[in-house]
């Protein structure tokens, strides 16, 4: 599984690779053609984008062993109970929004092994949308620390993100804080916790991925 400590993520070198080319190209055709300079203004800016928002920073935590932390960096815009599908219980559920602006690379809430994983292809509703929940197409991981807890981590893709990646498979024991997936321009991370857990973030809360804790398990 991936878990690279590089500047930027290795997902984002196909697009910064290609940008970088073509502005190299127009500055050097504009000794020529003095317009193009402009143009290479113009991609220069996408290139910066490109390494903003793929960019990689590393993480740790000093929280304790049964600390949940968030999964992703961005805001909470969903905090309270729902069925979770997959384990077929009421949990408690933890939305997180990822503007554009957010570092998109999502990271291991808690150390576990994935019980199963799956994929639902789907809608590109804005995820702020509840229905998004259902209806978008979404990638997720049910989980099961050494201690027997269950949680679900879902990643939904939305209204401008179309590309899901998850490096992490079925049987694979993770740890937490680890990288294990991102999801392409703007998006949201679900976690479904026991009903349980001692919950310690907040509705429009700011959250860090690896480091914040999101609730803290029995």
């Amino acid at each position: 599984m991936r878990n690279r400590n590089t500047p930027i993520a290795l997902e984002g070198v196909p697009f910064l690779v290609p940008s970088l080319g073509v502005t190299l190209l127009l500055f050097v055709l504009a000794k020529s053609l003095p317009f193009l300079y402009y143009v290479g203004g113009f991609t220069t800016l996408v290139s910066l984008f490109i390494i903003f928002f793929f960019r990689n920073p590393r993480r740790s935590s000093t929280a304790p062993e049964n600390a949940v932390v968030a999964p992703a960096d961005g805001v909470v815009i969903y905090l309270g109970p729902a069925m979770e599908e997959h384990l077929g219980a009421e949990m408690t559920k933890i939305s997180i929004f990822m503007s554009v602006f957010s570092v998109h690379i999502n990271r291991v809430p808690v150390s576990a092994k994935v019980l199963d994983s799956f994929y639902t292809a789907g809608k590109f509703l804005d995820v702020r949308d509840q229905r998004a929940t259902f209806e978008n197409e979404r990638s997720g991981l049910v989980l099961e620390t050494a201690k027997g807890w269950k949680l679900v981590v879902v990643q939904v893709a939305g209204l401008i993100a179309r590309r899901i990646v998850c490096y992490a498979h079925k049987g694979d024991q993770l740890a937490r804080g680890k990288r294990y997936g991102l999801i392409r321009f703007g998006s949201r991370l679900d976690v479904y916790l026991p009903t349980e857990t001692a919950i310690k973030v907040t509705m429009g809360e700011t959250t860090v991925a690896g480091e914040t804790v999101l609730g803290i398990l029995p």
